[in-house]
């Protein structure tokens, strides 16, 4: 922490040094403490708010400054112990507001926050520009009575800057560790978010997706991610790639926590168009399974929580192209299949995806298009304040300072997404409509409805690859993974922990129809509760070669 560190957490720095040798060793007193279990320590009088913000900042300036070192939080909210005196005095007078109340989370640094934190992408072009408001999910979560702890490293720009970054390097923070093995990837762009959560640094965290950047960094920490469906989340005030793709989303290492979380941040934002009921920006509604628009979301997914969830349910395995990259991932996908089965599932195997593989290239055209004129938009948002106002301004930044910026790889992204014309360029309107209808109509749609399922299924990713600061991602990183389909569909996603290769984690993955969360989460839910895959990281220096 590197404001306002009081004597109390002075001193807790030092007993959490004591008790967590950087190897691991000793177990911290929160570790995998869910949410359910930080509020019955607070009801009881055992904790209060105060002392669980005190025990994260101490476990970050021992676990992510030093011992390890994983660098996935920027910065600490130098008001957070403030914040936990006013909630613990008020559950003292009128009681909780929620689940949520007095619980510290972490946020992806491209998420605004009006505060005395930064909001920056990573980028040092944006360092010390303030937002001029909260994002509207920032702003559902004070009211829901959460702490916010500090702000998460990421993969700069969310990794839309070069064809050969390091996922969870940023100029402003370095490069995020897998803390499950330190010199393995923990996979972007919610790198920070993922490995963060999955090191005990804060109850819950919100990363941020346009295609795989919530599900696959929880897919390497072994952590639960919810890509939700466009337009269940506001966008307002979180820096964009695209907005035909991009949402928020919780990440958690449990279901029930990740759902909590997202309940929490759900709601109609007059500021983001996709949020209003009926309404779906160029396309049209967005339609549920009987044909009818549903745009409400629940206040909670409580009744989601059903251990029994997988009883009855069908469920289609995805092996074309979601299998067949990652021996371990197929082995441990199949092992969930057999789990799955056991616990009253009818699975349908294989299933096939038609439009899969048709439209990568479309897509990543399409985010050149929107990243242009989104970020343009959103840097006007930011007022005279921020010493960048354009995407041009951006990469004049960058290369003027090439050596802070730029010391592993350039910005050859940046560049592309420059020299594209406006969203009314009838090259980008016919790429959009037709992946839309690729990935859904043709796509998720039609196979499930062809064999009446409830969800999909297929592994989310491969074990994390090697950090390389000299080529970039592995091959690892760029396997066909279901996130392209959900994302470019806009359709919800969730994956859960499946276990373990060379003690390297691997998640499984539940998809299927927009407005499907409530299905998903039961189904996640039943299978993890069945499984519980999912230990906490040693910080081992490598993966455990010993181990199958």
């Amino acid at each position: 922490m590197r404001i306002g560190r009081t004597l109390a957490v002075a001193a807790l720095f030092a007993s959490v040094l004591q008790a967590q040798p950087p190897a691991g060793g000793q177990r911290f007193l929160l570790e995998e403490a869910t949410i359910a279990d930080l509020q019955q320590r607070m009801q009881s009088g055992r904790e209060t708010s105060r002392s669980l913000v005190e025990q994260y900042l101490a476990r970050i300036e021992a676990i992510d400054r030093r011992g390890p070192a994983l660098r996935s939080v920027l910065e600490s909210n130098p008001d957070a112990l403030a914040i936990a005196d006013q909630l613990d005095a008020e559950r003292k007078s009128r009681g909780p507001r929620g689940p949520l109340h007095g619980i510290p989370i972490l946020l992806k640094d491209n998420i605004a926050t009006a505060d005395k934190m930064m909001t920056t992408a990573g980028s040092l072009a944006l360092a010390g520009t303030k937002p001029p408001k909260d994002a509207f999910i920032v702003e559902r979560l004070r009211t829901a009575g959460v702490v916010i702890l500090g702000k998460t490293n990421l993969s700069e720009w969310a990794n839309i800057r070069s064809t050969h970054s390091s996922s969870g390097w940023s100029g402003r923070g370095g490069q995020t560790k897998n803390p499950y093995a330190l010199d393995r990837n923990p996979s972007g762009s919610s790198s920070g978010s993922g490995a963060a959560i999955a090191a005990n640094l804060a109850a819950v965290a919100v990363g941020t997706e346009t295609d795989g950047s919530i599900v696959s960094p929880s897919n390497c920490n072994s952590l639960v991610g919810i890509k939700p469906t466009l337009g269940l989340l506001s966008r307002s005030g979180i820096v964009p790639i695209a907005h035909s793709q991009d949402t928020a989303g919780p990440m958690a290492r449990t279901v029930a926590d990740a759902a909590v979380l997202l309940a929490a941040m759900s709601g109609v934002d007059p500021d983001d168009s996709a949020t209003r009921v009926g309404a779906d920006p160029g396309v049209g509604p967005i339609l549920s399974r009987g044909g009818r628009t549903r745009r409400s979301a629940p206040t909670d997914y409580s009744a989601s929580l059903d251990a029994n969830g997988l009883r009855g349910a069908r469920i289609g395995v995805v092996r074309d192209k979601l299998f067949g990259y990652s021996v371990a991932a197929d082995q441990l996908a199949d092992a969930a299949i057999a789990d799955m089965k056991r616990l009253g599932a009818t699975v349908v195997d294989p299933v096939k995806i038609p439009t899969l593989g048709k439209f990568g290239q479309s897509e990543f055209e399409v985010l050149l298009f929107e990243f242009k004129a989104d970020l343009n938009k959103y840097l006007i948002w930011l007022g005279p304040a921020s010493p960048v106002h354009s995407l041009a301004d951006v990469i004049a930044f960058n290369d003027a300072h090439k050596d802070q910026e730029m010391p592993y790889f350039g910005q050859e992204i940046l560049k592309m997404a420059e020299k594209k014309g406006p969203l009314t360029d009838p090259k980008y309107k016919a790429a959009l409509a037709s992946n839309r209808q690729k990935a859904r109509t043709l796509g998720i749609d039609a196979v499930m409805t062809q064999h009446k399922l409830d969800a999909l299924f297929s592994p989310t990713g491969g074990v994390p690859w090697l950090i390389d600061l000299v080529n970039g991602d592995s091959s690892a990183a760029n396997a066909d993974a279901p996130s392209t389909i959900t994302s470019v569909a806009g359709y919800p996603h969730i994956t859960v922990p499946a276990g373990y290769f060379r003690g390297l984690p691997v998640g499984v993955s539940f998809f299927g129809r927009a407005w499907s969360e409530p299905t998903l989460i039961k189904l996640a839910y039943a299978y993890e509760q069945a499984t519980k895959h999912r230990r906490p990281p040693t910080f081992a220096p490598t993966a455990d070669l010993t181990k199958n």
